[in-house]
């Protein structure tokens, strides 16, 4: 059989485009071509390393174009912010700042002066307030104290107990009898003649107390020099 003549089981159209495409990448893929598109793709990988070794293809941790000119821009509103910053006067920002720490200092030092003596104050008017109810509370003591010098055995147990209660809040009978005569804590109303010297009280006429240091009622007393 002939060479040339056709594959009786091959379609002649069909082999005739195998031809035509066997043809197409014969003229594609030439030989003189190669040495030239073995230089470009060379160029091509260069450049590609030379990209991924500046971070220039996006990789991780590395910066595309736009980064890098969005640290380009970032870098020159750095250097506009530090030009700014030569401007400011810093000795002056140093005095306002001491100067707000000392006014701060001084309102705090207010307040505390304040507190103290708000608190004082309200710690006197709880003590005068009740400081008067125990004067009114003292025409009560002298009635008791009459009733017992009638009839102590009923009237001393409930005494001592009013003076006990009345003595842990602050009020204090004064123990005179005896004492050299102190016009701050008693009234003499009485004098006895004696062989003269320092007036001392020889009787107490009516009780004084005293209120948390300070005398709340004087005592009556009968004196002897």
């Amino acid at each position: 059989m002939d060479g040339d003549q056709a594959d009786p089981g091959v379609d002649p159209a069909d082999a005739e485009r195998s031809r035509a495409r066997d043809g197409h990448v014969d003229d594609e893929f030439d030989d003189d071509d190669l040495p030239e598109r073995a230089s470009e793709i060379d160029d091509i990988t260069e450049a590609l390393e030379r990209l991924a070794a500046t971070g220039g293809l996006g990789e991780p941790g590395g910066m595309g174009a736009s980064d890098a000119g969005a640290s380009d821009a970032g870098a020159g509103d750095a250097g506009a912010g530090d030009a700014d910053l030569t401007d400011v006067d810093v000795a002056a920002l140093i005095a306002e700042r001491d100067e707000y720490k000392a006014l701060a200092q001084r309102i705090q030092a207010d307040f505390d002066n304040y507190r103290r003596r708000a608190q004082a104050q309200a710690q006197a008017e709880a003590d005068r307030a009740a400081g008067r109810l125990a004067e009114a509370l003292l025409p009560v003591l002298d009635a008791a104290e009459a009733a017992y010098l009638n009839h102590p055995d009923e009237v001393g147990p409930l005494l001592n107990q009013m003076l006990t209660e009345l003595k842990r809040h602050g009020l204090e009978a004064l123990d005179l009898d005896g004492q050299a005569f102190d016009p701050e804590v008693a009234d003499a109303v009485a004098h006895d003649h004696g062989e003269g010297g320092a007036p001392v009280v020889t009787e107490v006429l009516r009780s004084g107390y005293r209120w948390k240091g300070r005398t709340l009622r004087p005592a009556m007393v009968r004196t002897s020099d």
